[in-house]
């Protein structure tokens, strides 16, 4: 079976390591240190932001053992047209056989396709019972996505 015939199951899990989300995505590459997949939004339409999150829009999704986030990249389900980039501040990425699950530390970072880009759920973080390292590297992983979306290489990490 080739990587790209492969269906992982993606698993979000809250800081006290309980399932908050399910879905299946197609992995696309694998790394020694990341993954990244193909999945498909699967809840109903929502307003966000100023963007409409549609069921079976497309996710190229990027996935690491050693960054404190992950990646989507959002594109319309009705016309592939890219939407923008949602990054979720997470402890690295656990994988498994068939499995990728992460912990989410609350904070996102929503990217629009012109570069703009909106920081999500500060207070909810802030409001986290996290050590002190946790929160440290949170915000550094914080820190590294907005460097990276200023540089201008946010695409370059989902090819």
């Amino acid at each position: 079976m080739s990587a790209k015939d492969t269906t992982l199951i993606v698993v979000k899990l809250n800081i006290q390591r309980e399932e908050t989300w399910r879905y299946a995505g197609r992995l696309l590459k694998k790394e020694e240190k990341g993954v990244l997949i193909e999945a498909y939004f699967n809840r109903e339409d929502l307003h966000f932001h100023g963007i409409v999150f549609k069921k079976n829009d497309r996710f190229i999704e990027r996935y690491f053992s050693d960054r404190w986030y992950n990646i989507f990249e959002l594109h319309d389900r009705d016309d592939g047209r890219l939407k923008g980039w949602y990054c979720n501040v997470t402890q690295p990425a656990e994988f498994s056989p068939g499995k990728i699950a992460y912990v989410d530390l609350a904070l996102d970072l929503l990217v629009y396709p012109d570069g703009n880009f909106l920081i999500l759920d500060e207070d909810e973080f802030s409001a986290l019972p996290l050590n002190p390292a946790i929160r440290l590297k949170a915000r550094q992983g914080l820190n590294e996505l907005i460097e990276i979306v200023q540089s201008d290489q946010l695409a370059g990490l989902l090819n």
